[in-house]
């Protein structure tokens, strides 16, 4: 019998069916860990070794999962390529070159559009990697080397619905991809080519360097009267200048720096700038990330950071250099 959502009385039902489906699928994934085994091994290493491409095809809520993978391998160093497995024999096999080897997703591994498919994938000679829920399956027979994603039943109730299948599919693409990527030595600078577009690629690329040269670049003297200091801090509108001596960085001031310095009642006229500019400001290299800074600025409390090379005071990097870009 249908239930409709509005007759339940809270909201208890609904977090029951919720944990339960969560509760299945997690089962499912913890399941898989037996499937990795030598297949799965030496799919890695064929891949590795290929000079080809990945093909990665499958139909329905599978060829959903493949598109999904290719998209992981790709961001990872290994190139791949979603071929639907319906439109592959309408014409799409051409995608196919010699030297690539194809994954096939499928739960049953008997439809019909991969029974179809797979003797033309053999025929093509190309090596063909089964990720299959039945091991016993036409596609599983045929292929070279199967890597098992079987689930015992579908988080739907009717076990009907791809549900815990699909996310088996997509936990065993993702062990695929990152195994890959440790066996390329995929690291830091890698990833950033991959992506260098928004808030990711910014992490990975962005550096201080180009930032703090749209800034103006505040400086005094350690002679220079506190009038001067508050004119340069003002005018620079960065909340901070530079302490500079025989052309090198002997200290800095904040604004903070001036609010104590009135509260110690200090006689303005008489003070300069070297009586009250800190002696160890932190400084950066131009070559630093904007997320290292950001870093370094959040565990030391402050919203500012010298930029310099060798003891040469370049410029001034603000927290909100790094926030309008969109880094954190």
């Amino acid at each position: 019998m249908k239930k409709n959502l509005f007759d339940l009385k809270n909201f208890e039902e609904i977090i029951k069916i919720g944990r339960q489906t969560v509760e299945e699928e997690g089962k499912a994934i913890n399941n898989l860990i037996d499937y990795i085994d030598n297949d799965f091994a030496e799919s890695v290493e064929l891949i590795f070794r290929s000079s080809g491409r990945v093909i990665v095809t499958g139909i329905g809520k599978s060829a959903n999962i493949a598109q999904k993978i290719v998209a992981t391998l790709n961001s990872t160093g290994t190139p791949s390529i979603f071929m639907h497995a319906a439109d592959a024999i309408h014409g799409d096999l051409g995608i196919i070159g010699k030297d690539d080897i194809v994954i096939c997703i499928s739960k049953s591994g008997n439809t019909p559009e991969i029974k179809v498919l797979v003797p033309f994938i053999k025929s093509f000679g190309n090596k063909l990697i089964a990720l299959v829920s039945n091991a016993d399956s036409f596609l599983a027979k045929n292929a070279d080397f199967t890597i098992k994603a079987t689930v015992e039943k579908e988080a739907c109730p009717n076990n009907l619905a791809p549900t815990s299948s699909t996310t088996a599919q997509l936990v065993m693409g993702d062990a695929l991809a990152v195994c890959l990527l440790e066996y390329r030595n995929f690291g830091d600078d890698d990833f950033a080519k991959f992506h260098p577009g928004g808030a990711l690629g910014k992490r990975l690329y962005l550096r201080v360097e180009e930032l703090y040269k749209f800034n103006n670049k505040p400086q005094v003297f350690p002679n220079d009267n506190i009038n001067k200091v508050i004119i340069d801090i003002s005018k620079n509108r960065l909340g901070v200048t530079v302490v500079i001596e025989n052309n090198k960085i002997c200290g800095i001031i904040t604004d903070g720096d001036l609010r104590r310095m009135l509260e110690k009642n200090m006689p303005i006229n008489e003070t300069v700038a070297k009586d009250i500019m800190g002696h160890n400001p932190k400084i950066v290299e131009p070559e630093m990330l904007a997320i290292k800074a950001f870093e370094l600025m959040k565990t030391y409390n402050i919203t500012q950071l010298i930029v310099a090379k060798d003891n040469v005071y370049l410029g001034i990097v603000h927290l909100h250099d790094i926030l309008k870009e969109g880094v954190v």
